[in-house]
C-alpha cells in the first residue's frame, strides 16, 4: 500500500513540475508575436501618414493655377499644372498610391490580427515596392520641373517662370516636397517589411 501512494505522489509532483515549465514555453512563443504586432500597428501608422501625404501632394498640385496679366493688363497668360505633362502625371500617380494606400489598410489590419498570415505580408511587401517605384518616379520628374522653372536653363534658352508666376510655383514645389514625404514613408514601410520577413526566419 505504501508504494502505491508512493507512486502516486510522484506523479503528482511530476504533473506538477510539467504545469510549472508550460508557461515557460509559452511565453517563447508569445515574444516574436507580439512583437509582430507591434510593428503591424506601426505600419497601419505609416501607411495612414503616407496617404495622408500622398493626397496632399496631388491636391495641392491638382488645384495650382494661376493668372499673370503684362503689358498694363492686356495680355494674360495661365500657368496651370495640366499644361505641363509631367504635372499631370504626377497628380494622377499621387491618386493611384493614395488609392492603393487606401486599400491596403485592410490587409494592414490582418497582420495586427494575423501576425503569421505571411500570404498578406508577402502581397503588401511587392505592392509596395511597385507603388514606391512609381511615386519616386513621378516625384523625381516634378522635381526636374519645378527646378526649371525657377532657375530656367540658359544652354535651352527656357526662362524661369516664377518671377511672373509666384503662386503657381509656390504650390508646385510644395506638392513636390510633399510627395517626397510620402515617398519616404514607403521606403519605412518596404524596410518593415523586410525586418517582419528576416524575423520570421528567426
Amino acid at each position: 500500500m505504501m508504494k502505491s501512494d508512493d507512486n502516486a505522489s510522484i506523479d503528482v509532483e511530476s504533473s506538477a513540475e510539467s504545469k510549472g515549465k508550460a508557461p515557460l514555453i509559452g511565453n517563447g512563443k508569445e515574444k516574436p508575436n507580439k512583437l509582430k504586432k507591434i510593428m503591424g500597428v506601426v505600419d497601419f501608422v505609416l501607411r495612414l501618414a503616407a496617404i495622408i501625404a500622398a493626397l496632399a501632394a496631388a491636391a495641392t498640385m491638382g488645384t495650382s493655377d494661376e493668372t499673370a496679366t503684362f503689358f498694363t493688363q492686356v495680355f494674360r497668360i495661365e500657368a496651370s499644372y495640366d499644361d505641363v505633362p509631367t504635372f499631370t502625371f504626377f497628380v494622377i500617380a499621387m491618386s493611384i498610391v493614395a488609392g492603393y494606400l487606401v486599400l491596403s489598410l485592410m490587409f494592414s489590419v490582418i497582420t495586427i490580427i494575423r501576425p503569421n498570415f505571411a500570404i498578406a505580408r508577402i502581397l503588401l511587401f511587392i505592392f509596395d515596392i511597385v507603388v514606391l517605384a512609381l511615386a519616386t518616379a513621378s516625384a523625381a520628374a516634378a522635381a526636374a520641373i519645378v527646378y526649371l522653372a525657377h532657375n530656367g536653363n540658359r544652354n535651352t534658352n527656357w526662362q524661369a517662370i516664377c518671377q511672373q508666376f509666384g503662386h503657381f510655383c509656390q504650390k508646385v514645389s510644395g506638392a513636390v516636397v510633399t510627395s517626397f514625404v510620402a515617398v519616404v514613408l514607403l521606403m519605412l514601410l518596404v524596410l518593415l517589411s523586410g525586418f517582419n520577413f528576416i524575423l520570421k526566419k528567426k
